[in-house]
């Protein structure tokens, strides 16, 4: 019987995701993010693909993450859990760095899209949907 890719992904027999890079994890919370988001914006209706690319990328942007990711913070949305593997993206050192991005903001959101990752690969990809949808609500108000 084939395995979903969640048990294939969901560590290969390597464990538990808090062992894993916060750096790899923040790879696959990214991608995870965009998705959801993607979703998010095509379920608003149908509009040229020019109009969804735009909204996608204002809420996929370092400094929305980063907008999330402090209400989040300030407001104490994280569990204990995921806040520890935020503060570890977010304190992680990347080699690259966008150019339309402030470093402080770019580390925020990598703390944020790490734990999408964990949460994702922990098997709480209901938890991290949830805190995207409700940053994308956030930011809306």
């Amino acid at each position: 019987m084939a395995q979903g890719i969640n048990e294939t992904i969901a560590l290969n027999g390597q464990g538990d995701a808090r062992q894993l890079s916060p750096l790899v994890l923040a790879y696959i919370g990214d991608a995870y993010y965009e998705m959801v988001v993607r979703t998010y914006v095509v379920s608003a209706g149908n509009m040229q693909v020019e109009k969804l690319h735009k909204k996608v990328t204002g809420l996929v942007r370092a400094s929305s993450q980063a907008a999330i990711a402090r209400h989040y913070v300030d407001t104490e949305e994280f569990t204990e859990d995921e806040l520890a593997v935020f503060k570890r993206g977010r304190n992680s050192k990347s080699h690259t760095m966008p150019k339309n991005a402030e470093p402080a903001d770019y580390r925020r959101a990598t703390g944020l899209e790490a734990v999408i990752g964990f949460l994702y690969l922990d098997g709480q990809a209901k938890r991290a949907e949830e805190l995207i949808l409700k940053g994308i609500e956030y930011l809306a108000e």
